[in-house]
């Protein structure tokens, strides 16, 4: 007999998991230097075009997938492959998300044991000790080599799996609750002071041109789409896990609305933090990644007013915000296990963190090339998965019937034909242009 499944206990507690499970690193690290690289206003505006493209499609169909399975994607996949006598071969092609998730949270985990030293380093003193750009570059380079931070590494999942170990509701659900909101409100403060900083004019000229050169050039529309793409964490695991735990009630396109809206208002706080802040020393932002958040800002930082303060606020922030998505890239296999092997949380929880232990302190000095081999092949090749199995394999019917449950008026009759022939012809396009360009995520 199976047990029976959890679920969220409200709307806004689900809202808020899978506005977590969105807002992460690319928000913070990438997102403001693409605006800076791609002229500012002349890349919001296809990222907003693509952000109410890919919501309105593959999110929305991701989470009414998940509802309509109440399992995770090898289950899903293989229910609607059952009705064409395939069963197996759609439960072996839900295992691609599925373990795509768990090596994107292995990668991420790596990444949160940087973070993690660093928020704790700004009550120390530590994260703002070097003096030089050189000093902080050095200091980095140290970290995040092989077996350099094993420690907070270690400390980071466990702080994970506490969360994920209290289940849906107690578990991640109180945690997004908590973590989300102290984000926004820490990044708005954040936004508030750089604004009264001498110089940061220049930064919001910077984020709001419109340069038509720029807007014209297909590089800025491709990596639009494909910030756009990731950033709604499209993948064909996470937010279908997230769908399997919600009620037959859930208004599930108003959700993915909400979702969308509270994403991008994370990503332009954090460029209307981040730009202006490197403009007030005159410095240009066209660098990304890693070495933005621990070499180039805390260099920056340390020479503002306040710098402690600013500090402990910022990396505060960043911690939460990775830690959310990071619990939702450990649930799909965690649930997974559960579900698989018929054991409960607890241990589910084990396995997956012992997974997680051994293999995130092993790839610390590979974990560039491990998330860019996910980001261009695992991640768009699993949202694609899923959007054939919903939108091709399981037929329209069956889409508007999932789509429609908990509406007092129905979803545009063009929701089905949009998937069928837009979004997921979008996701084998996001496919081949990152392998064509070595990512675009």
């Amino acid at each position: 007999m199976k047990d029976k499944r959890e679920s969220f206990n409200s709307r806004w507690g689900f809202i808020l998991a899978c506005i977590g499970s969105a807002v992460g690193m690319g928000n913070i690290w990438m997102f403001p230097t693409r605006v800076s690289l791609y002229g500012g206003g002349s890349f919001l505006i296809p990222y907003f075009i693509f952000v109410v493209v890919i919501a309105s499609t593959g999110v929305i169909g991701e989470m009414s997938f998940g509802r309509a399975a109440r399992s995770g994607p090898i289950d899903a996949f293989g229910m609607v492959c059952e009705k064409k006598g395939k069963r197996k071969v759609g439960e072996g092609l839900g295992m691609i998300p599925v373990l795509g998730s768990l090596a994107m949270a292995i990668g991420y985990t790596v990444v949160m044991g940087w973070i993690l030293k660093y928020a704790v380093g700004t009550f120390t003193g530590a994260t703002l000790a070097p003096k030089t750009i050189e000093e902080f570059g050095g200091r980095f380079g140290t970290m995040a080599s092989a077996f350099g931070n094993n420690i907070w590494q270690i400390l980071a999942l466990i702080l994970c799996m506490c969360i994920l170990i209290f289940g849906v509701g107690a578990g991640i659900e109180k945690a997004n609750k908590i973590l989300m909101p102290i984000f926004f409100a820490l990044f708005v403060i954040l936004g508030i002071y750089v604004a009264f900083q001498p110089g940061a004019a220049m930064g919001y000229q910077y984020i709001f041109r419109v340069d038509k050169a720029a807007i014209l050039d297909p590089k800025t529309w491709i990596f639009a789409l494909g910030q756009a793409f990731f950033s709604l964490s499209v993948a064909g695991n996470g937010t279908l896990i997230y769908g399997s735990y919600l009620s037959d009630e859930e208004d599930i396109p108003s959700s993915a609305a909400r979702v969308a809206f509270f994403d991008t208002v994370a990503a332009m706080l954090a460029a209307l933090v981040i730009i202006p802040a490197m403009a007030t020393t005159g410095a240009t932002l066209d660098q990304g990644g890693p070495g933005l958040l621990f070499i180039y800002l805390p260099n920056l930082i340390s020479s503002m007013p306040g710098s402690t303060i600013i500090a402990i606020i910022f990396f505060v922030a960043v911690l939460f915000a990775g830690m959310t998505s990071l619990i939702n890239l450990y649930e799909a296999p965690i649930a997974t296990v559960q579900e698989k092997l018929h054991v409960g949380r607890k241990t589910a929880c084990v396995i997956i963190a012992v997974i997680g232990v051994i293999v995130s302190l092993l790839i610390q000095g590979i974990v560039s090339d491990w998330m860019d081999i996910l980001s261009i092949y695992i991640c768009p090749l699993g949202a694609g998965l899923a959007g054939i199995m919903f939108f091709w394999v399981a037929g329209k019917k069956y889409v508007e019937t999932q789509v429609n449950k908990g509406r007092e008026n129905k979803f545009t009759k063009l929701y089905y034909p949009i998937c069928k022939y837009i979004y997921v012809p979008i996701c084998i396009l996001v496919l081949v242009l990152g392998i064509a360009l070595g990512g675009i995520g």
